[in-house]
């Protein structure tokens, strides 16, 4: 069991590294101040990571869309929706709070829905292939 623990962390930091340069981008071109994306940005790496290790222990409790072949696709995409939800509010709030401007955290979470769901995905699938923390997934499929 601490395998799988280990994986969901090592997945936290990959996709936070991902996902705080997509919003250092997106929010400095938004703002048109590269400060402030940088802040909004390093903001979401503390609620992010601890949001979405939550969001990876729900749902490795949840079996919908697990089959004796391993996760679905379907699985992979509602994994994404629910993910997106949690961290555009997540985006919205911080971006408001660090711009002060209401419109910013908006535009910053909104640009966002777009750019983390494509990103997730990919995400998702990349890790799909690897068995870190796994006990032999790949290995007990093909039997």
């Amino acid at each position: 069991m601490a395998k799988i623990y280990k994986r969901h962390i090592a997945k936290t930091i990959t996709w936070r590294i991902i996902g705080t340069i997509d919003t250092i981008l997106l929010s400095w071109l938004i703002s048109g101040n590269p400060y402030t994306g940088l802040k909004i940005g390093f903001a979401e790496v503390i609620t992010k990571m601890l949001l979405y290790y939550l969001h990876e222990r729900v749902w490795f409790n949840i079996k919908a869309g697990v089959t004796e072949y391993g996760d679905s696709r379907k699985r992979h995409i509602s994994k994404t929706l629910t993910w997106r939800i949690v961290g555009t509010i997540d985006t919205m709030i911080l971006a408001w709070l660090i711009s002060g401007n209401p419109m910013i955290g908006l535009k910053v979470g909104m640009a966002e829905v777009v750019t983390k769901m494509v990103l997730y995905y990919f995400h998702e699938r990349a890790w799909y292939r690897y068995d870190f923390g796994l006990n032999k997934r790949r290995s007990e499929e093909g039997k």
